[in-house]
């Protein structure tokens, strides 16, 4: 059984930082491309992060590129979002995601396994 574990959220001031992390079981984590999406009240999910099996290649949101680091440690089947210089916009919960596609990927649809979410709150 997959389970995609995430933790870290929070409630935080603008400009300040947070990191969520995903810890995977039941899969065989280091071939896995994980990712981060995000969905706001009334909004649908969005891409935020992609990190393919190695940590070799990275993609990022426009919105976040420069502020978000995704990363991987695949000796420990964990996924991580270092989110810095935050904005009441990044407000929203927080999901990871595994995709076996083999390369990075912000298709929402590629996606196989999810995680319940955390919520990262983000107050002016």
């Amino acid at each position: 059984q997959v389970q995609l574990v995430e933790s870290g959220g929070g409630s935080v001031q603008a400009g300040g930082s947070l990191r969520v992390s995903c810890a995977a079981s039941g899969l065989t984590f280091r071939t896995y491309t994980m990712g981060w999406f995000r969905q706001a009240p009334g909004k649908e999910r969005e891409f935020v992060a992609t990190i393919n099996w190695s940590g070799g290649t990275r993609s990022y949101a426009d919105s976040v590129k420069g502020r978000f680091t995704i990363s991987r440690d695949n000796n420990k089947n964990t996924v991580y979002l270092q989110m810095n210089s935050l904005k009441p916009q990044d407000t929203a919960v927080f999901y990871c995601a595994a995709s076996n596609v083999g390369r990075a990927t912000s298709d929402v649809r590629l996606y196989d396994y999810w995680g319940q979410g955390t919520q990262v709150t983000v107050s002016s």
